[in-house]
């Protein structure tokens, strides 16, 4: 009998398991995957966002900021890569300037530090590589860059040295309520945990809608990316965003923690929750994006491409909590972009909430 099963070890599942090693639990981790970082968490775009997207008040905003402002400490006590190289959002010939004004509005209800609107030449002294249509830009100097391999199984393995256990090649195909704990039915037998929390990316509407009587719809959404090899480190040394549509943050140029530089997302709504496939629209889309915000990308350096997806929930909100009508299930869905820059702040929020929930106390 486990005291907390948390099904999904990518950044958020590992993060959870990481926080919650501080107390005296018993803790697993079900993973279907062969190993942690399997998932989303393998195949995005490796960014520590501000925080001047998300919608003031809303828990996407409180947790991305909180996760940003955890990341250098984190950094430090896992000894992983993290750079806060800044980043800007650019704004072209055709846009509404207006749309940086109200992202600085956003940002700084947000919470977000050292925010400013930079001119062309300003712009220019930082990215001489920006393309010719670019009129002006948001800076905002907390935005980092981090490698999501490497912070995922750091946290891992951090939660492991604390004595949770991971249960991998293990795939949830049910749940049953017991007075007072569920038994997690699984092809590799069966599990008995007071407590599930529910961090199975854009599977977690599929687990939660087994025992919720309020149904979530996650939708997955590939980005497809071009990586650049090391010798075009330097083509831009910040994070290089596009007015973001409805559709998210339009495609990035950034350099990488480990001196490459990264190009996409696109933005493609699909069915297929394993669909992480390229298409030669996709990267020929990005490619062309691309072109609107930086000159002579040098894309002929391209020495892998990949797509990766995000939980894209209806709301556009994480959502996280218990779940309406399943007592001792808690979620973590809908967690997309800004994901990997909150799991951090997620992972001490619902360890916080499963210390009151169950009146866990710290170990020495």
């Amino acid at each position: 009998m486990y005291d907390v099963a948390i099904i999904g070890a990518g950044v958020i599942g590992s993060a959870i398991a990481r926080e919650l090693s501080r107390y005296q639990a018993n803790v697993c981790v079900i993973e279907r995957e062969e190993d942690v970082c399997d998932g989303t968490s393998k195949a995005n775009s490796a960014i520590i966002h501000a925080g001047f997207d998300a919608a003031p008040g809303s828990l996407k905003a409180k947790l991305n900021v909180r996760g940003n402002e955890m990341m250098d400490a984190l950094s430090k006590d896992l000894d992983i890569p993290f750079k806060r190289n800044g980043s800007l959002v650019v704004c072209t010939k055709d846009q509404d300037r207006s749309g940086l004004d109200a992202l600085l509005e956003k940002g700084e209800k947000n919470g977000v530090p050292g925010l400013r609107i930079l001119e062309r030449e300003e712009l220019l002294q930082m990215e001489p590589n920006l393309s010719d249509d670019v009129t002006c830009g948001l800076y905002a100097p907390t935005g980092g860059i981090v490698c999501p391999f490497n912070l995922t199984i750091a946290l891992a393995e951090n939660a492991f040295d604390n004595g949770v256990e991971f249960q991998f090649n293990t795939e949830v195909t049910g749940f049953t309520w017991e007075d007072g704990f569920w038994t997690i039915h699984t092809n590799h037998g069966d599990f008995e945990s007071r407590y599930v929390i529910n961090a199975a990316g854009v599977y977690a509407d599929v687990l939660h809608n087994m025992v919720s009587t309020r149904k979530l719809h996650i939708t997955p959404r590939r980005g497809d990316y071009c990586l650049l090899d090391k010798n075009t480190g330097d083509f831009v040394s910040h994070t290089i965003f596009q007015l973001p549509g409805k559709l998210g943050k339009g495609v990035l140029v950034s350099p990488t923690v480990h001196g490459n530089t990264i190009v996409g997302p696109t933005a493609i709504d699909i069915e297929d929750r394993e669909g992480t496939n390229t298409t030669a629209e996709g990267l020929n889309d990005l490619i062309e994006k691309a072109g609107a915000t930086v000159e002579h990308l040098p894309i002929r350096q391209t020495i892998t491409s990949f797509a990766g997806l995000r939980a894209h929930e209806d709301h556009h909100e994480f959502v996280i909590g218990e779940a309406e009508g399943a007592q001792q299930f808690i979620d973590c869905a809908g967690i997309e972009s800004p994901g990997l820059t909150s799991s951090p702040a997620i992972g001490l929020h619902v360890s916080e909430l499963m210390r009151d929930l169950m009146g866990l106390r710290e170990k020495e």
